[in-house]
């Protein structure tokens, strides 16, 4: 069976990254991984290179970037997207049985919208999710209308995927593909992590990372600017941070984070991109996670952490007990990290591992193949 994997950026590519190791190891596919979008953007960390140092090879690259984070120059970059996967799939969409699309970003939905006239069978991860803060809620119910086989996370998801469709058939709960790196990756301990990072978790740490609420991306940089608030009165802690994905005006919190880490250089370190073990390493070494990232809801409770999910970006996703959700607002935030201090350990009960996601697809694309 011969499968592409479409990757626009470090948000999914850490998510792929079982699937794509299990895919390896078996002789019944042939795989193609299809790099583009944020990939190939320095501002970003070049995440390709990521790739490739996994050991993974890039079979396609298409470069899609436009300069600027406005709404105009997203719109631009969807539409650069899908001029080049027109030309992409014109000559190579009869060499793929299947190809993979995962979670909601303009960019995946831009590379799927050109699979259509081709007629060309899509396979979606992360479908029936909600996140009514983004933009990208739109976009990853469209790409569910487009896909012909779903890998949902949770059975809620599959239930809203066949509401969607209006048909519940070639849906399948597998659960959370990105927490099946926490059965292979061996993390590297406290001392490794400072040896590696030059951070020190040792001592009382957050770890943020905050994304622009795109249906109001008007107010980013006012939000990021109550977060330093409540963050420089948190000052029991050192804060890591990491900065936020290719979105609408996500340049104006990078532009308040990175001001805020020249004013306290001993105390807030800003990592543009850890790469899956590091970024994982230093959850399980924090003390807490703070944000609005989808790995606040899905992996801190793997790790028994506590999450403070601040805004609407992530509202409507189903959160475990571990997840505790704030305004933005610094006195609300300040409340959570206290009511986090005197509370005990949340456990690692996660609603999103069904055990073991990677194992699962391959079983249904097996059975699909009859292989």
């Amino acid at each position: 069976m011969r499968l592409g994997v479409l990757t626009s950026s470090r948000a999914d590519y850490g998510i792929y990254r079982p699937l794509l190791q299990a895919l390896e190891v078996s002789s019944r596919f042939e795989t193609a991984i299809i790099a583009f979008g944020a990939h190939f953007d320095p501002v970003h960390g070049n995440t390709y290179r990521q790739i490739e140092a996994d050991g993974f090879r890039l079979a396609h690259r298409l470069k899609t970037l436009v300069e600027g984070d406005t709404a105009a120059d997203i719109a631009g970059a969807m539409g650069l997207t899908l001029s080049e996967f027109a030309r992409f799939w014109a000559a190579n969409a009869k060499n793929f049985d299947l190809v993979f699309a995962l979670g909601d970003r303009f960019e995946m939905f831009a590379a799927v919208s050109a699979t259509v006239p081709f007629n060309m069978a899509v396979a979606h991860i992360h479908g029936g999710e909600r996140t009514l803060g983004s933009i990208d809620d739109k976009f990853r119910d469209s790409i569910t209308r487009m896909a012909g086989l779903h890998f949902t996370a949770a059975r809620e998801y599959k239930e809203r995927v066949a509401q969607i469709l209006g048909s519940d058939r070639n849906i399948h709960v597998v659960g959370a593909l990105g927490l099946d790196n926490l059965k292979k990756i061996r993390l590297l301990g406290k001392k490794e992590f400072q040896k590696e990072y030059g951070i020190d978790l040792s001592a009382p740490t957050i770890l943020l990372t905050f994304h622009p609420e795109t249906v109001h991306p008007e107010r980013s940089g006012r939000q990021a600017e109550t977060i330093v608030e409540a963050l420089r009165r948190a000052s029991d802690y050192r804060i890591v941070i990491t900065m936020p994905n290719l979105d609408t005006a996500g340049s104006a919190i990078r532009r308040v984070f990175e001001a805020y880490a020249a004013g306290e250089p001993g105390r807030v370190r800003i990592v543009e991109n850890f790469g899956t073990r590091g970024y994982f390493s230093c959850m399980s070494g924090a003390s807490l996670v703070m944000g609005n990232s989808s790995s606040g809801i899905i992996e801190a409770a793997s790790f028994g952490k506590y999450a403070v999910n601040i805004g609407e970006r992530q509202a409507g996703r189903i959160a475990g007990r571990n997840v505790i959700h704030v305004p933005v607002s610094a006195e609300e935030i300040l409340a959570a990290v206290k009511k986090i201090e005197k509370s005990p350990p949340p456990g690692k009960e996660n609603p999103y591992w069904q055990g073991g996601a990677a194992k699962r697809i391959l079983e249904v694309l097996s059975e699909k193949n009859h292989v």
